[in-house]
């Protein structure tokens, strides 16, 4: 994806304030260099945010003529307003290397025997992970093939298949399950009861002496 931004030269709280009342959001790109102060288009930036790509790939931003690769850091929002405040981007070159939360896309979960078969309910408990590589490796995202799930078998991080040249993050010796294969649900017949039948002679009255 590319954007555009701008060198901004005036800096502080009230230089912020005005950028904002303007449209624009202000920002930061560091990393491979010298800092640089930049400015955005506001309803472009938000726009862009709600675009997972934005959040998790490569970034061509356009800055006085030149284009860089970048990543997004971080952003800032108002606390209830549809408003972003302040948003960092770090510059990378083909030597960086960085860890980074890459989303996970499953699919094919409804052709497994877990699901077809075995009526199984499956639930995906992570939706990214965390992977280390070389800046111009970042994959946008990790696909995940679930049509081999069977029945009592959960799905690990280490099971993911990775890219070549991506390696998973591993937080000690912990590996989380990414999707459980849950026992089917037991539909439980319900059995009307049957009607008692009132007494032949009930209600007759008796006759008089």
């Amino acid at each position: 994806m590319k954007f555009v931004a701008f060198e901004r030269k005036l800096q502080g709280t009230g230089a912020s304030r005005r950028l904002r009342v303007a449209g624009k959001v202000p920002g930061i790109v560091f990393g491979a260099g010298e800092p640089v102060m930049i400015e955005l288009d506001h309803n472009a930036l938000f726009f862009a945010l709600k675009k997972e790509a934005f959040h998790s790939s490569l970034l061509e931003m356009e800055l006085n003529g030149k284009v860089e690769k970048v990543l997004l850091r971080d952003f800032q929002m108002h606390a209830y307003k549809p408003l972003v405040l302040h948003v960092d981007f770090q510059r990378v070159d083909n030597t960086t290397r960085l860890h980074k939360k890459v989303p996970l896309h499953y699919s094919g979960e409804e052709n497994s025997p877990a699901v077809k078969t075995d009526k199984c309910v499956i639930s995906h408990t992570a939706t990214e992970i965390e992977v280390d590589c070389l800046a111009v490796e970042l994959p946008e995202f990790i696909a995940v093939d679930l049509s081999g799930l069977v029945r009592g078998k959960s799905l690990h991080a280490s099971d993911v298949v990775l890219p070549e040249g991506v390696k998973r993050v591993k937080h000690g010796t912990i590996n989380p399950v990414i999707v459980t294969v849950g026992e089917p649900k037991v539909e439980e017949e319900i059995v009307a009861a049957p009607v008692a039948t009132a007494d032949k002679g009930k209600g007759k009255g008796k006759g008089k002496k």
